[in-house]
């Protein structure tokens, strides 16, 4: 996630919603991403503070500034974006898709405030509205069932920003296993495919160098090799009736006699059976 005020110059702005739980639906998408700061403009219902659909956001409800006017509300925003679902309106503004926008707003965020507008339930943003932003965000969706509710456009548009912000980070790298732990799992391996009679039917002048390559083309992290010995230790330790050396591989004289005792048993003849 996002650092805790990463975002404390964005704003979340509500124009003319009517419905006090979609406003509650709004603020817990804020809280669910990081955003603190909502506004409001002539909202419908005053009761908006104690919608019960701001699950974990009842701050946010608590802070909330109400603005008579759009112009009131992004007046310390140096960047104003609005949403829209198009539909047959000719829009005079440039139009984004959320992933695009993101990257912007998540750079001007750094320097000055910015402002995201969502219009009412009934007719989104109003032409005078639209009038003071810069561009515009349209979320794809079917043209059966174009518009969204407003809780899910905000978290959509939410949501880019942080998954912006996620991808910025540079991924986490895991140890790799050392040439040690690599040579121990090539030694275990040899020793378990030496006693498995692997090697018997497939001889190979050079075994160990081709064993040797094949564990490092795996590319194992450290904590991966540590399974690895585990398992090759299990499988050996089971193979030889629970017999390892203190450094956990078998010792030799003990493979040896042990197979040379396998050897005797099917030299010996087996009884006729009693017919």
């Amino acid at each position: 996630m996002a650092s805790a005020n990463q975002f404390d110059n964005l704003r979340v702005v509500l124009v003319s919603v009517r419905n006090p739980l979609n406003i509650g639906a709004a603020a817990r998408a804020m809280s669910n991403f990081g955003v603190r700061s909502l506004r409001l403009v002539n909202a419908f219902e005053p009761s908006f503070r104690e919608a019960r659909s701001a699950v974990g956001a009842s701050e946010i409800l608590e802070s909330a500034e109400v603005f008579s006017s759009v112009a009131d509300a992004v007046a310390d925003c140096a960047l104003v974006v609005g949403t829209t679902a198009v539909r047959t309106r000719e829009l005079q503004h440039p139009v984004r898709r959320p992933e695009s926008a993101a990257r912007t707003i998540r750079k001007r965020l750094a320097k000055a405030g910015v402002a995201l507008l969502f219009g009412s339930e009934k007719i989104g943003l109003t032409n005078e509205a639209l009038s003071h932003c810069h561009w515009l965000i349209r979320i794809p969706t079917v043209e059966t069932n174009i518009s969204m509710n407003l809780g899910q456009a905000v978290a959509v548009c939410l949501y880019e920003l942080i998954r912006d912000a996620n991808e910025e980070r540079p991924p986490k790298v895991a140890a790799p296993a050392t040439s040690a732990e690599q040579e121990r799992i090539t030694t275990m391996l040899l020793e378990a495919l030496q006693i498995s009679g692997f090697l018997d039917h497939r001889r190979v002048s050079d075994a160990d160098a081709r064993i040797r390559r094949l564990v490092r083309r795996m590319h194992l992290q450290h904590r991966d090799a540590v399974i690895w010995l585990g398992m090759l230790r299990q499988m050996m330790w089971k193979m030889n009736g629970g017999v390892l050396s203190d450094s956990g591989v078998i010792e030799k004289e003990t493979i040896a006699g042990r197979q040379k005792k396998t050897e005797e048993v099917a030299r010996t003849p087996r009884p006729k059976s009693r017919e």
